[in-house]
């Protein structure tokens, strides 16, 4: 499968909620990292998704939205490997923030999270 595809199947896996279109889509030394959960290997990322719907249900509930909304998609590819900046939201939450996907031609090869949020009041 090519970069490209990978990181639409990634993409497709994310709005779903859906852990195993995610997995199929990486490569094996992926590493999500994300600065509430820590460094997430593919291994470990089924659970890590689990976790993560229980806090968007214990905001929003349970309802047929997609877990994500991906916009504001910026790619650049440069020597096979193809790296992605995009803006997500959580329908019915007021969780959002960015992403910096790089992806290559074994699969999705690591992702860096950014939320977007206020800093706490000293």
């Amino acid at each position: 499968m090519a970069a490209g595809d990978y990181l639409g199947q990634y993409a497709e896996g994310w709005t779903k909620g859906d852990a195993q279109i995610i997995t199929g889509s990486l490569a094996d030394n992926y590493q999500l990292d994300d600065p509430n959960a820590g460094m997430i290997n593919k291994q470990g990322f089924a659970e890590y998704l689990s976790g993560m719907w229980q806090v968007v249900e214990g905001i929003r509930g349970k309802t047929s939205d997609p877990l994500l909304d991906i916009t504001e998609v910026v790619t650049q590819e440069d020597q096979g490997v193809i790296t992605s900046w995009v803006w997500w939201t959580v329908p019915g939450t007021p969780i959002q923030g960015s992403g910096l996907i790089k992806v290559g031609d074994q699969g999705v090869l690591s992702e860096r999270l950014c939320y977007y949020t206020k800093l706490p009041e000293a």
